[in-house]
């Protein structure tokens, strides 16, 4: 009986690049202290994505900000159809904030995509505690190699 070698490079070309990676730096250049997602549990490439933030103490808090830019990395990971692109925050269209995110909070963020035009995506995002909306904002972003 002969024995067949694999080939693990022939095998890599012909496997499917898989549809969801968990860790967020697999999208984004983004790298802790300024990554503000810790893992991306559904992708739904051009139309949208969840992840989630395990904050930890900040001091300060967790500043308004950050949500936003959580909520910006996220809609770059559901608008990227290709690993590296790059993207920036273009706008902050509107946002609105119920109330203070606490270290000890598993933030779940979500993000729905409005519409494309060219490199740039109006994106919807949405973040909660425990079922509890603590933020929403309509957030422009630019998304691609320039």
């Amino acid at each position: 009986m002969q024995h067949l070698l694999r080939d693990p490079i022939m095998e890599s070309i012909f496997q499917p690049e898989p549809l969801l990676h968990s860790d967020p730096s697999e999208y984004l250049p983004h790298r802790n202290p300024f990554l503000f997602i810790d893992r991306v549990t559904s992708r739904d490439p051009g139309l949208g994505a969840t992840g989630v933030k395990c904050v930890t103490y900040e001091p300060g808090g967790f500043l308004q900000v950050f949500l936003l830019e959580s909520m910006a990395q996220l809609g770059g990971i559901a608008a990227a159809t290709q690993k590296g692109e790059g993207g920036f925050l273009a706008s902050i269209d509107h946002a609105e904030f119920c109330r203070e995110v606490r270290a000890g909070d598993r933030l779940i963020v979500s993000v729905r995509i409005i519409k494309s035009f060219g490199r740039l995506f109006l994106v919807e995002g949405e973040a909660s505690v425990e079922g509890e909306q603590v933020a929403t904002a309509r957030l422009t972003l630019g998304v691609g190699k320039g």
